[in-house]
């Protein structure tokens, strides 16, 4: 499976200059390409609602979070989303190419496995950040 070169500049950017808060992959005609970048004033649940309900998806998200220690923090979160309603054959393409397309997102932070959105969720990404 090929990454799209426009897949690194746009991580690579994000990471650099954090211009957007996240930034959504699907795989099309057997290459990884960006399908949605998310504006920095866009929220988690605005991101949650690009997820499609029956395909799957890669995602990382850029989250901003307050430590106990009253310290502002982030962390790139990696989200491979692959929901129980989609097919099969896309699970399989999404697994087994999921290793390689994160090896070229250098600086991920968090990995986090989704099927359904309720593995999503705000408080789950929250604890995962801290």
């Amino acid at each position: 499976m090929a990454v799209h070169d426009k897949c690194k500049l746009k991580f690579v950017k994000s990471k650099a200059k954090r211009n957007y808060r996240f930034i959504i992959f699907k795989i099309e005609d057997q290459e990884v390409v960006v399908e949605k970048l998310g504006s920095l004033d866009e929220t988690y649940d605005d991101f949650t609602e690009y997820l499609p309900t029956n395909e799957c998806r890669y995602a990382v998200y850029d989250f901003d979070f307050i430590t106990d220690e009253n310290c502002q923090k982030s962390k790139i979160f990696f989200i491979a989303w692959s929901p129980n309603t989609s097919k099969v054959r896309s699970k399989m393409v999404y697994a087994s190419s999921k290793d390689r397309f994160k090896r070229d997102m250098d600086g991920i932070q968090v990995e986090l496995q989704a099927t359904d959105p309720s593995e999503t969720s705000l408080d789950i990404i929250k604890g995962r950040a801290l």
